[in-house]
């Protein structure tokens, strides 16, 4: 689509309605999506009941199959303790590698002449359009 002939204004314009219509679609989806997990949520949570009861880790039906698994989370209250075990038994595996956006955003603005090795910056432009009220 050439778009160097058309106004300006024009743009805005069309720009808005597009933005409009796709968050009026949006909002359709997240309903409907919402709607469909509390419902496969029930669902689930009747199959795991079945296995429970049961006693099974595993079902196949002519339908298909579904088993049950254990998903662990683990988090820390305590960090500066976290810290101080991983230093000690040297497993930094422990920790995801990667870096804190604003932290570092705010490292550089305060500490122009210092840049850490490694480190990789990837800018691009992007346009913000806003409706006139």
């Amino acid at each position: 689509m050439d778009t160097k002939d058309i106004p300006v204004d024009k743009l805005v314009r069309t720009y808005i309605k597009m933005r409009d219509v796709h968050t009026e679609l949006l909002h359709k989806f997240e309903e409907e999506e919402n709607r469909i997990k509390e419902h496969m949520g029930k669902v689930k949570g009747a199959l795991l009941q079945y296995c429970k009861d049961n006693n099974l880790e595993s079902v196949k039906t002519a339908e298909g199959m579904f088993y049950r698994t254990v998903k662990r989370r683990y988090t820390t209250a305590d960090w500066e303790s976290m810290n101080r075990f991983i230093l000690e038994h040297q497993v930094p595996d422990l920790l995801e590698k990667r870096l804190h956006q604003g932290n570092v955003e705010q490292f550089l603005t305060e500490h122009p002449d210092l840049l850490p090795p490694g480190l990789n910056c990837d800018a691009e432009y992007s346009v913000t359009v806003r409706r006139s009220k």
